[in-house]
């Protein structure tokens, strides 16, 4: 009979190798889970700095004209903006009604449309700078009121943030 050899040597499984030829292999789990992170960075960078101006909606619908209507407004464009308005809204407003409209955001909320009106509701950010605690924000839901005059849509009545005032009689 032979006798089989005794001590750790002869022993074979779990533990470190007898020889200390042989490496253990490197754990590759948090290199890569590290390199997804970056990339889901990086993609969400991306999205975000190239993402620009919202698709603007179609121009013969209420909300395209609102659309098109605050963005005048808010690049300071009175004369465009007021080619959105009907004749009874231009003479409508008030001195000093309008505040910064450089410091705000619309959103659209929801759209009724209507034989000859449309309501369409938004939502309006305005951010605020300054405070004790820096800059703030609040939100305002309000709706343009649109009439149909002839075949295309004009706004009758604007939320306050965003009245565009082109009386001359009526001084700011």
């Amino acid at each position: 009979m032979t006798e089989e050899p005794k001590g750790p040597a002869a022993t074979e499984g779990p533990g470190p190798p007898a020889s200390g030829t042989e490496r253990r292999r490197p754990d590759r789990t948090l290199p890569a889970v590290l390199a997804a992170i970056a990339v889901l960075v990086i993609v969400a960078l991306a999205v975000v700095f190239t993402r620009g101006d919202p698709e603007p909606l179609d121009a013969a619908t209420p909300a395209g004209v609102v659309q098109r209507y605050a963005a005048a407004v808010i690049d300071g464009d009175e004369t465009a903006a007021s080619a959105y308005l009907t004749a009874a809204a231009r003479n409508k407003c008030g001195a000093g009604q309008r505040s910064g409209a450089d410091r705000l955001r619309v959103t659209l909320v929801d759209t009724t449309e209507r034989a000859d009106s449309a309501d369409v509701k938004v939502l309006i950010t305005v951010f605020e700078g300054g405070g004790p605690f820096g800059s703030s924000e609040y939100q305002v839901r309000d709706v343009f009121d649109l009439a149909r005059t002839g075949d295309k849509w004009l706004i009758d009545n604007a939320p306050w943030q965003l009245t565009v005032c082109t009386n001359p009689a009526v001084k700011r």
